[in-house]
């Protein structure tokens, strides 16, 4: 019975390509893509208390490698996605060892610098990323002779994998490395006094984090079916950083609902508004004073609240 509510909502999100136009179904699939790569954040700071600004270098680094090796080289997708999701996944082992030299500030600044690295090669590397032009004409794959240029195909292959990426995700956190990974972000020195290797905790949540992002570069270039180095960029990073507090970090639902509430936001509020960001943050300021936890954990209060739990 408590899987009912869940089976009911996977049953309403494949069946919206059924009823809903492709614009819709589109809009669906920019979600999808943009709660895996939240949720995959939310996994360093929801659960590991490390916040990164530089996040988004994992997801363009695995579009441009699948890209690059498409365009350039030749290679299928059979051959490039698992190139692209290894060779993100070794350099978020080695940004990882880099940045968890230090905690709090620190490992956001050192994020952020990494990422601008990456970020200014984008633009500058022209021989390899096409410079400010990027990388075009480039295809979706067609898994079993299933063609994904269909909007209705792609958004169900779209949410397969976020159901995969999100399932392993929770049972990461639910797992006893998920609790230790929690520990370590709520009494480190504690942790390590009980014999945990802190800094290893925290690099293999990180290695973890960046091939889950890595997950969702491979899906916004098949979606976009082009990659431009903007991707890697801070702003990039504060979006999912925006998603994950505002539904709520820590939890699993919590970027999911942080994701639809930015790119719905960021859809329509810049079709009718110029200055859409304003409104945007005011959208985030409402939540940080009414519910400073976020909508998952807030709205989870109030309801708890009007049943008379004082809990």
């Amino acid at each position: 019975m408590k899987r009912l509510p869940i089976a009911t909502l996977l049953l309403l999100l494949f069946s919206i390509p059924l009823f809903a136009g492709e614009y819709f179904v589109n809009l669906g699939s920019q979600i999808l893509i943009a709660a895996v790569f939240a949720a995959s954040l939310n996994l360093l700071v929801g659960y590991g208390g490390l916040t990164s600004l530089g996040h988004a270098t994992f997801m363009g680094l695995s579009a441009y490698i699948s890209a690059w090796l498409a365009v350039k080289m030749g290679l299928g997708h059979a051959a490039s996605a698992p190139a692209a999701l290894l060779l993100t996944t070794l350099i978020g082992v080695a940004f990882g060892w880099i940045a968890l030299r230090a905690t709090g500030l620190g490992f956001l600044m050192l994020t952020l610098a990494l990422s601008q690295i990456v970020w200014g090669l984008g633009y500058r590397w022209v021989s390899v990323t096409n410079g400010d032009n990027g990388l075009s004409g480039l295809s979706r794959p067609q898994p079993f002779g299933w063609s994904l240029d269909v909007s209705s195909h792609f958004f169900w292959f779209s949410l397969l994998v976020s159901c995969i990426c999100i399932f392993l995700m929770a049972r990461f956190v639910k797992s006893p490395f998920g609790a230790s990974l929690r520990g370590t972000k709520d009494q480190a020195r504690r942790m390590a006094a009980l014999g945990f290797n802190v800094h290893a905790i925290r690099w293999f949540s990180f290695i973890v984090a960046s091939f889950f992002a890595a997950v969702a570069g491979l899906l916004y270039v098949y979606f976009h079916k082009y990659i431009h180095p903007s991707v890697m960029s801070v702003t990039v990073s504060a979006e999912a950083l925006l998603c994950v507090i505002a539904g709520g970090a820590g939890t699993i639902a919590g970027p999911l609902v942080g994701a639809v509430l930015v790119v719905v936001l960021k859809t329509y509020a810049s079709a009718y508004i110029e200055r859409w960001n304003m409104m945007l943050g005011l959208v985030f300021l409402f939540i940080v004073i009414f519910m400073p936890a976020g909508l998952v954990p807030g709205v989870a209060h109030w309801a708890r609240r009007l049943r008379g739990d004082k809990s």
